[in-house]
């Protein structure tokens, strides 16, 4: 391990340019965790009723009324999107690409790398914002911020929004499990009922902040296709690999200067033709990227 982190030192030290590509094993790694103690402190009530014990789980379940489905997605949608991360893998992460020449693919929607400190022009969040709206239909390619929407659900199931955007039940109280009618929101466009903008699918909307993110990527990578580019996978599995992983295999592939390096929680395969210019870390993310900023 520390052979290998060594290793990443130099070549982030080398590179011209460094484009990181981050999926869910990043966020998870931050702090952002689906089950256990952090289900239990936001979502035992929903748990202890329907039977489920993860978030994940709970998103999809079909309850019975749009009250009941936005008071679970507002909590959702408030903890890992408005709240800040338990851990400071992003702003080491910020840490570590600053002074570069760098940009952003992810897959996650939890909005992490802007609240670190990335420059939003530098990033390209290809399946969608937590934090934005869009009509279900959908009518338009158009998507509202809920940050406002979303505080006003949480606070009429009774909890309180504390320092750091977090969610406290005052002691003795048990928060309600329904919002009220008047807070479901719809398009004021068309008045359907709106919905995350999240790629599910052919109705996700690729609204104009969507579209211009796509074409800052494109010139970004044009014009990196013959530099010394480090192309830095975090977190990364096979839900969706065309986006990063196959892509970022190719790129390097395609460019002799260039390099691949992979961090993830467990062991991954690289290509024999890019191997003698990948570099490999398993383990925990939050501590290899700590390393390599300490």
């Amino acid at each position: 391990m520390k052979e290998r982190i060594t290793e990443l030192k130099q070549k982030i030290a080398q590179a011209d340019a460094i484009i990181i590509g981050a999926g869910a094993g990043l966020s998870t790694a931050a702090g952002f965790v689906y089950t256990g103690a952090r289900f239990e402190k936001y979502f035992a009530d929903f748990g202890q009723k329907y039977g489920f014990r993860d978030m994940y789980s709970g998103g999809f379940y079909p309850y019975g009324a749009k009250e009941e489905f936005w008071a679970y997605w507002s909590r959702y949608i408030w903890i890992n999107r408005y709240m800040d991360a338990p851990k400071k893998t992003y702003n080491n992460l910020l840490q570590l690409v600053k002074g570069k020449d760098y940009f952003v693919l992810t897959t996650n929607v939890d909005h992490c790398f802007q609240k670190a400190g990335f420059d939003k022009k530098r990033i390209f969040y290809t399946q969608g914002d937590y934090g934005l709206f869009q009509c279900t239909k959908p009518c338009c390619q158009q998507t509202w911020d809920n940050e406002e929407s979303i505080r006003r659900m949480i606070l009429a199931q009774g909890f309180e929004i504390g320092e750091h955007h977090e969610l406290i039940l005052p002691e003795g109280k048990a928060a309600t499990m329904t919002v009220p009618s008047g807070l479901l929101p719809v398009c004021p466009n068309c008045g359907q009922p709106l919905t995350m903008n999240l790629r599910s699918d052919d109705r996700f909307v690729e609204d104009a902040g969507w579209q211009k993110a796509a074409v800052e990527y494109e010139k970004w990578v044009t014009s990196h296709q013959n530099t010394k580019t480090l192309w830095l996978e975090i977190g990364v599995g096979y839900n969706t690999p065309g986006i990063i992983k196959y892509n970022f295999w190719q790129q390097v592939y395609q460019n002799e200067q260039a390099a691949y390096v992979c961090l993830n929680y467990e062991e991954q395969p690289v290509p024999e033709e890019i191997r003698n210019r990948s570099v490999m870390i398993s383990g925990d993310s939050d501590q290899v990227i700590w390393e390599l900023v300490s």
